[in-house]
C-alpha cells in the first residue's frame, strides 16, 4: 500500500498569507477615515459680496432670451483717467483688486470703492468712473449676460438732483 501525502507547497503557503493580510489590509483601510488636513492647507476665504440689488437699490435681473454669456475683463485706469458715462443692460460684478475708484451716478450721488471692495454695479443707470487714487486702479469686471447684447453702452450724463 502507498501512502500518499500531500506535498505542501511553501509558495501556496505564502500565496495565502499575503491574501489575507491584503485582505485585511484593505478592509482596515476602508473603516479609518482618513487624517484631517493641517491647518495650512485649508482655503482661507473671505465674502466679497452676497446681494440681491445693485449699488442703486434696484433688484438685479438676469437677461434671458438667448444663451447665457459670462465675460471677465480687468480694466485699468491710471490716475485721473474716467471710463466715460455708460450704462449696463445686464448684471455686472465689480471687484477693485488695486487702487480707488469713485463713480458718479447723477442724482443717486458718488460712491468710493477701494481695494478689496466688490458691488453690484447699477443697471440702465448712467454713470461715470474715475480713478480718484494716486496710483492704477484695476477693477475686475465680471458680466452676466447673454449673446449678442453689449454688456456695457455708452450713455447721455444723468440730470443733476436740484
Amino acid at each position: 500500500m502507498s501512502h500518499f501525502r500531500p506535498q505542501r507547497s511553501p509558495h501556496l503557503a505564502a500565496g495565502l498569507v499575503l491574501g489575507l493580510l491584503l485582505a485585511s489590509t484593505a478592509a482596515v483601510a476602508e473603516t479609518v477615515p482618513p487624517p484631517p488636513l493641517a491647518a495650512e492647507q485649508h482655503a482661507e476665504q473671505r465674502l466679497v459680496l452676497s446681494t440681491g440689488t445693485t449699488v442703486t437699490d434696484e433688484p438685479i435681473r438676469y437677461p434671458c432670451g438667448a444663451p447665457a454669456r459670462i465675460t471677465a475683463v480687468e480694466i485699468t485706469l491710471q490716475p485721473g483717467q474716467q471710463t466715460g458715462w455708460h450704462m449696463h443692460p445686464v448684471p455686472l460684478f465689480g471687484y477693485i483688486l488695486e487702487g480707488e475708484l469713485t463713480v458718479d451716478y447723477g442724482a443717486k450721488g458718488q460712491r468710493t470703492y477701494r481695494k478689496g471692495d466688490g458691488f453690484m454695479e447699477a443697471m440702465n443707470e448712467a454713470h461715470n468712473g474715475r480713478n480718484t487714487g494716486q496710483a492704477p486702479v484695476k477693477i475686475l469686471a465680471v458680466i452676466v449676460g447673454v449673446e449678442d447684447v453689449q454688456g456695457s453702452v455708452p450713455a447721455s450724463p444723468p440730470a443733476r438732483a436740484r
